[in-house]
């Protein structure tokens, strides 16, 4: 694919500006991880898998600008990218992965430690490329030709540092020899599906149809839909999930007309720390996404708004979660 959402060139690390796309393609550099920090927040970069990569990136950015390499200074560090977002998992997963790597090999000089920050960050990237293709091969098994698919929010290549988790089913299927056309939720309010998988899906030539959140239940009792697969970024022990807002009505509508359900995502999107989805936490956004997307007012001035980013979806509505590992049941199945 030659879309990469986030890559390390030389000593700074490359991101698409995806607040800008699809009008715009345009690539941040970024030298410092306070950049890192504040295109996660302004969603330059998203994705629970990519946010990881971007966080991992980050610590190696900080020690190489400021040239201070002590523990508390990483731990000082690592506290600050993990805040950025509280919801996706892999973002504290990433920075956990590279601080116990430096515990375990304590290398004691700049040089030693600003090589195992760059390497370990690179290799979480590198395995997150690996996990997705592992994730499209494994998804496919349950698309046949001719199949259509819906899907809410962005989680491509775009999302992740390889061909994505549940788009990567797509890809996969479209080079199997598979005839797929996908129906792409535009995803309020920040249009994820309408700015970033639609455009995504077109670059690949995939067939898709981008629909407003509220004609997806219309498609499946109309019998149009086959499957519906989304992304994650997080999966409790018992299987609830945290994903982006909308994905619970998705899932309920699935159930009612009787669409099998999947969700997509990597064993480091999974997170056996919390019992179920009553202990994610979930991010609220800002009030202007909501009454002024993209800088055009569409709500009355002092109206009260409510914005959360993310909904839980329960176990008992998914029929199977798509991960590295294989193909696991839910608990409609």
């Amino acid at each position: 694919m030659n879309i990469k959402s986030i890559e390390r060139i030389d000593n700074h690390v490359r991101l698409i500006a995806q607040t800008l796309l699809p009008g715009e393609i345009k690539y941040l550099k970024i030298n410092d991880y306070r950049g890192i920090i504040e295109a996660i927040k302004r969603l330059d970069v998203r994705g629970a898998p990519a946010i990881g990569i971007a966080a991992a990136y980050g610590l190696a950015l900080a020690v190489q600008h400021a040239g201070d390499y002590s523990r508390d200074f990483i731990n000082n560090v690592a506290t600050e990218i993990e805040t950025a977002r509280p919801t996706a998992v892999n973002l504290s997963w990433a920075v956990c992965r590279v601080l116990d790597r430096l515990t375990k090999e304590q290398p004691d000089t700049f040089e030693s430690v600003l090589t195992l920050l760059w390497s370990e960050a690179e290799n979480i990237h590198e395995e997150d490329r690996q996990l997705c293709e592992k994730i499209g091969l494994n998804g496919a098994q349950l698309i046949n030709n001719g199949d259509v698919v819906l899907t809410h929010c962005n989680a491509g290549a775009l999302a992740t540092g390889g061909i994505g988790t549940a788009l990567g089913v797509i890809y996969t299927c479209r080079n199997q020899g598979k005839s797929i056309r996908v129906y792409a939720d535009e995803t309020r309010p920040l249009l994820q599906g309408a700015r970033l998988t639609s455009w995504e899906l077109m670059q690949e030539g995939i067939d898709v149809t981008l629909i407003c959140d509220s004609v997806a239940a219309t498609l499946m009792r109309q019998g149009r839909i086959d499957h519906v697969i989304v992304g994650a970024d997080r999966v409790a022990a018992n299987g609830d999930f945290a994903n982006k807002i909308g994905t619970y009505s998705v899932a309920v509508q699935a159930k009612e007309h009787s669409v099998p359900f999947y969700i997509a995502a990597p064993y480091s999107t999974f997170d056996s720390k919390l019992a179920s989805g009553e202990d994610i936490p979930i991010e609220e956004r800002f009030a202007r996404e909501v009454t002024e997307g993209f800088g055009v007012r569409t709500a009355p001035e002092g109206v009260q708004v409510y914005s959360p980013a993310f909904d839980i979806t329960p176990f008992e509505l998914v029929s199977y979660y798509i991960t590295d590992q294989g193909i696991k049941p839910g608990g409609r199945v």
